[in-house]
């Protein structure tokens, strides 16, 4: 059973995004891969771009369903930091692929900071940049007729020019909060058409639970998410932080969707934090696979911590 599925899947997926036009133009929103937005909330707020007051250069390479034959795997690299006083910028490129499917995105996001003596406040805005394809390596294998249209239309993808806004915030510094509208305008680039979408939102609250006799810090978190083409679902997040945060813990639960459950865990060393995730799903599909798991880097090059 286990073979025949990894035979099959990978097929499946190419004749659905190969005769399926509506389904290669928007597979889902990108946004419902990451495990670790809690930690880095600007890969799916723009209003959190330039928020640390660093330079942020970030990494993250993502293996869902891993052990399972094209399985998906996304890597993301972004940079934030504030250009001047009260305005980041930020950078993010991603390609994700799922067996012959291919994702790949470019974002240029802006923010503006507001800061009272109880609150820190950010409006931002992103631009983006979306292809959605073949991936050609593994299309090849299926020794499709190079000289049908059709096959060569999918296999150039078909391009996107999204807008989304956000707004993050952290009052008394112990607080967070924000609520990001990805997509919010979506239009083909080829004939400059709108993209007919639900409203989607993805909102959060946290709140960072400090203990000065034990040196330990507990963030709770909560992020509510209704994407394009996923189903609505609520992240719980815990986070725990040691040693002046030097050492961080965490587990997450996913109401909806996969269903995931999740270990965090990181560190840091000086300027540099490196964290690594385990989820695993309630879906029967996890006996197939072993699990998934997220790696990413954060270095801090300047500013204040």
């Amino acid at each position: 059973m286990k073979n025949l599925i990894k035979n099959i899947l990978p097929f499946c997926i190419v004749i659905f995004a190969t005769l399926n036009g509506k389904a290669q133009e928007r597979y889902f929103d990108e946004r419902y891969i990451y495990s670790q937005a809690f930690i880095q909330p600007v890969l799916v707020n723009p209003g959190a771009t330039g928020f640390s007051g660093t330079q942020n250069l970030f990494l993250n390479y993502r293996n869902t369903w891993s052990g399972f034959g094209g399985s998906p795997s996304t890597a993301t690299i972004s940079y934030d930091g504030n250009l001047i006083d009260r305005v980041g910028v930020g950078v993010l490129l991603m390609q994700d692929n799922f067996g012959a499917l291919r994702t790949n995105k470019a974002q240029l996001a802006l923010s503006y900071g507001i800061t009272s003596s109880k609150n820190d406040l950010r409006f931002g805005l992103s631009t983006e940049y979306v292809n959605h394809g073949l991936n050609n390596s593994d299309a090849n294998d299926f020794q499709f007729d190079p000289s049908d249209a059709l096959v060569r239309q999918r296999r150039a993808g078909v391009q996107f020019f999204d807008l989304s806004v956000g707004m993050y915030g952290l009052y008394d510094k112990k607080l967070s909060y924000g609520i990001a509208l990805p997509s919010l305008i979506s239009s083909r680039i080829s004939d400059g058409t709108n993209d007919p979408r639900d409203l989607g939102f993805i909102f959060n609250v946290g709140y960072k639970l400090m203990n000065v006799a034990t040196d330990v810090n507990l963030e709770p978190s909560i992020f509510v998410k209704k994407l394009n083409n996923v189903p609505t679902h609520i992240d719980l997040n815990l986070k725990a932080g040691f040693l002046e945060d030097k050492l961080t813990g965490g587990v997450t639960y996913r109401v909806g969707a996969d269903n995931r459950l999740g270990f965090l865990l990181g560190f840091n060393l000086n300027v540099i934090d490196i964290y690594y995730s385990y989820n695993t799903s309630t879906w029967q599909f996890q006996e197939y696979n072993r699990g998934s798991h997220e790696v990413s880097i954060k270095l801090a090059l300047g500013g204040k911590k």
